[in-house]
């Protein structure tokens, strides 16, 4: 049955089956047991050689990928991921990994295949797309569901109709950004931000601010961003003159300035002009301390790494991003904890209704604890942190109502920080107004984590075996893991993992693409 026939909707639903048996059959030699919802692929009589056979023959598609994905990217500005997953500078096996990830998303566990993102790529670089970000797992089961007789070239341009034939035609000029502190999240931030350089039309970063700590700290800045002991090695070159201060990364050429405060550095004399600049600090965190930034040459806008005080206002992206005006020259990203935890709460708020409840973060010990017993200002933080889990506070329960105002006054919280590096959970226990059970609201949020406006945000996952060094490098705020979720009528408890480096700066990445208007369109709509 071909794709491209115009059936009545009722009748594919009946036939789809058979096509996809005829399409395994004949590619394959596998026959399909079906589901009422999906489908998986079940092997019959598959010989070595065949099994060999299909995945060189897949090995060979993803190859084929790798140029119209480079392509797209560079001059499009267009960026292709399944499920979050990005596919930019991605190797081979890492493409097919990415199909296979999507398994996990998809009803029946069924795989995702190159045979048909292959086509999907095809058609987009054929289209002179202008900037968007295109999520090929989702268009593809977009396309399972509403093809209605298209084929997937049909499908696709009539999807990314409003950017089709848009290359170029909008003239977009890149932002400069500055990283005042390169620290952790610094680090991660040029890490996130030199991946997205593509064409140089998005946020592009010229400089980072440090206190110089000795004669070699450009060769020790640079050798901190080319290794992380938990993030791995830096994906790609980079190459240090310390004549001039610089490091260049992946052709991003990087000036480094040496200041002990904000009011010493002119960065027009760099070349560098309404600039969007990120302070990595925390030293300060209101308005006031922080508009020190803009009374610099060359600085337009602040995003701030961490809690704001005052009035300033905690962005959750996805949640109350929306609250960005042009008028706003200073924001804060809010905290990892709370990026994490409100996302997710909203979606069950929305369903459910929160009476109260209370969040217990189980949070990998950070760079303000001491390695071993010494004086503390804080309470318990001075004890080893990599010998103790220690009992500490959290302000994510009160800041969660700064970003969801509905959650005002309905919140405890408390932490306890353990002792590895990286990867948090969050232990969500609420009472709610309408009773679920545990299958009711982990497939509730695994649809959130799939179909709606909040994807980037919640991520889903479902195994008995995963354990928090599998977050690392999740670009997603927070984790559901459904196989821990209880629940027992109108009270649920929640447990939510999250990468507080990694996660936290893509959160804090899509503020300061919205803050500075460079958001592209995402697909599919």
């Amino acid at each position: 049955m071909a794709r491209d026939c115009n059936y009545p909707r009722w009748l594919l639903s009946v036939f789809r089956p058979l096509q996809i048996a005829g399409d395994c059959l004949r590619r394959h030699n596998v026959a399909p047991f079906f589901s009422p919802y999906m489908w998986k692929v079940l092997p019959v009589n598959q010989k070595p050689d065949q099994c060999l056979g299909e995945w060189i023959d897949r090995e060979a598609l993803a190859e084929a990928m790798i140029p119209l994905i480079g392509q797209l990217y560079r001059n499009n500005n267009v960026v292709t991921s399944i499920y979050g997953r990005s596919l930019i500078n991605r190797s081979v096996i890492q493409i097919l990994k990415a199909h296979r990830y999507a398994r996990h998303r998809l009803d029946g566990d069924a795989e995702l295949s190159v045979h048909d993102t292959f086509p999907m790529l095809k058609t987009m670089s054929e289209l002179k797309l202008g900037a968007a970000s295109v999520d090929l797992g989702r268009m593809m089961a977009k396309y399972l569901e509403e093809a209605n007789g298209r084929s997937i070239e049909q499908f696709v341009r009539d999807e990314l109709e409003p950017v089709v034939g848009q290359q170029n035609v909008v003239a977009r000029k890149g932002t400069d950004v500055v990283l005042y502190g390169f620290g952790r999240i610094g680090r991660l931030l040029a890490r996130i931000l030199i991946e997205k350089t593509g064409g140089g039309d998005g946020l592009r970063l010229r400089a980072i601010v440090v206190r110089k700590g000795a004669e070699n700290d450009l060769d020790k800045r640079a050798s901190l961003l080319r290794r992380d002991s938990v993030h791995g090695p830096f994906d790609g070159t980079i190459v240090i003159d310390e004549e001039n201060n610089t490091i260049t990364a992946n052709g991003n050429l990087i000036q480094v300035i040496y200041a002990k405060s904000p009011s010493e550095v002119d960065y027009t004399q760099y070349g560098i002009d309404n600039a969007l600049l990120v302070d990595n600090t925390g030293v300060w965190r209101d308005a006031e301390g922080l508009s020190q930034h803009l009374a610099c040459p060359g600085i337009a806008r602040v995003v701030l790494t961490a809690p704001g005080k005052g009035a300033l206002k905690n962005i959750v992206h996805g949640i109350n991003h929306g609250d960005i005006t042009d008028d706003d020259k200073i924001v804060s990203a809010a905290s990892c904890t709370t990026n994490a935890i409100v996302p997710v709460l909203k979606a069950v708020n929305d369903k459910y209704g929160i009476i109260n409840g209370h969040v217990e973060t189980v949070h990998s010990y950070t760079n303000d604890q001491n390695l071993i017993d010494n004086f503390h200002k804080g309470s318990r933080r001075g004890r080893s942190a990599a010998l103790n889990m220690v009992i500490t506070e959290t302000g994510a329960a009160t800041a969660a109502a700064k970003a969801l105002p509905v959650l005002k006054g309905k919140l405890t919280g408390n932490a306890i920080r353990v002792p590895t590096p990286n990867v948090s959970m969050a232990i969500l226990n609420l009472n709610l107004e309408k009773a679920a059970t545990r299958e009711e609201m982990n497939e509730y949020l695994r649809y959130m984590a799939l179909h709606s406006d909040l994807h980037k945000q919640i991520d889903f996952v479902n195994s008995q075996e995963v354990v928090s060094t599998d977050f690392v490098g999740s670009r997603h705020a927070g984790v559901v893991d459904a196989e821990a979720t209880i629940a027992n009528d109108n009270r649920v408890v929640l447990y939510v993992w999250y990468d507080n480096e990694f996660g936290y700066s893509c959160q804090v990445v899509r503020v300061m693409e919205d803050m500075v208007g460079v958001n592209p369109p995402a697909f599919p709509r």
